[in-house]
């Protein structure tokens, strides 16, 4: 296969914990072709979607990568484009997700699916689950905010566009910051933001699941906060320990599986709280690499044995 990752600078990726290293690296393994671009190197010429590929050798090892030249390439000559570009998803990322829509149009398939990257913002898709979530506002406004402050006595705000635990705070009753902290994240009433009862599980860490193509993996990573902390993200200082799911946990998986496949997103990034789904990661789920160290389940091989058969299928279809 030859396979393209739309992705941040390649300067900037972790070897030893970047998932979309650990799935290249799975990729060139098995002897498949492995070039990748940045978001703003997607351009449109004559209907057709373009980008400047670096064509990469990928080794093991910190020193995991190297370009061997990058040349001007349609997308409809890649089995495969997968989307790995970080958050935030701001007006930059919108607009490559529509010019991926062309290339997708044209005949590219796109993992995940453009359109779904736009339409399942990773806070408030769980929203189409609400057996599954603890109680849970979205607004605008801080007085709507207070209120349900004042029914749960301890909540967590956060932003509905960022990740890595950035712009999550814990407001309880007293706390004299609570004003000023719903001014700064709701931006005087302009944006809305989510707001949900604390759970005190997350001292036992906020676990993601990975979904990869309708299948769950087995293997759940609890990122356990650090003493003090609320938030149990590893950009946050929480350490990651890999877990066997839980009945629950496989409850929200299974329930989730299905309309994700449906809806295109090859890989989501479930995170849940105690018994509480709270996100659904589509843009870059990660964890590949801790579950697979500390398990042995691998990951990204898992991933690519996916990918492969989701390309084999397309062209069984297109015959």
């Amino acid at each position: 296969m030859k396979l393209l990752f739309i992705i941040d600078p390649l300067a900037g990726l972790k070897a030893y914990k970047d998932s979309s290293v650990a799935m290249m690296r799975a990729a060139a393994a098995r002897g498949h072709a492995v070039s990748a671009a940045e978001a703003r190197q997607l351009r449109v010429q004559d209907g057709i979607v373009h980008a400047e590929c670096s064509v990469l050798d990928v080794r093991a090892g910190d020193d995991w990568v190297g370009v061997v030249r990058t040349d001007a390439v349609a997308l409809q000559h890649f089995d495969a484009v997968l989307m790995r570009s970080d958050p935030p998803v701001d007006t930059d990322y919108l607009l490559a997700t529509h010019l991926l829509d062309i290339a997708e149009r044209n005949g590219t398939r796109v993992l995940n699916r453009p359109a779904s990257l736009r339409d399942f913002n990773e806070k408030l898709a769980i929203l189409n689950f609400p057996q599954l979530i603890a109680p849970t506002l979205v607004s605008a406004q801080a007085a709507d905010i207070v209120a349900f402050l004042a029914e749960h006595a301890d909540i967590i705000v956060k932003p509905l566009t960022e990740m890595g635990g950035s712009g999550i705070f814990r407001l309880t009753l007293t706390d004299p910051n609570r004003n000023a902290i719903l001014e700064t994240l709701t931006r005087h009433g302009r944006r809305a933001i989510m707001a949900q009862r604390y759970l005190p599980a997350i001292s036992e860490g906020d676990k993601r699941i990975l979904l990869i193509d309708g299948e769950v993996v087995p293997w759940a990573l609890a990122r356990i906060p650090l003493a003090g902390e609320t938030r149990g993200n590893l950009a946050a200082g929480g350490t990651a320990r890999a877990q066997p799911l839980t009945i629950r946990d496989r409850e929200i998986a299974e329930t989730i599986a299905p309309w994700a496949k449906t809806q295109g997103i090859f890989l989501a990034g479930l995170d849940v709280i105690g018994d509480s789904l709270t996100e659904i990661n589509v843009t870059s789920p990660t964890g590949f690499q801790e579950i697979t160290a500390q398990t042995g389940q691998d990951v990204a091989a898992q991933f690519i044995d996916a990918v492969e058969c989701a390309c084999s299928s397309n062209k069984r279809e297109t015959r």
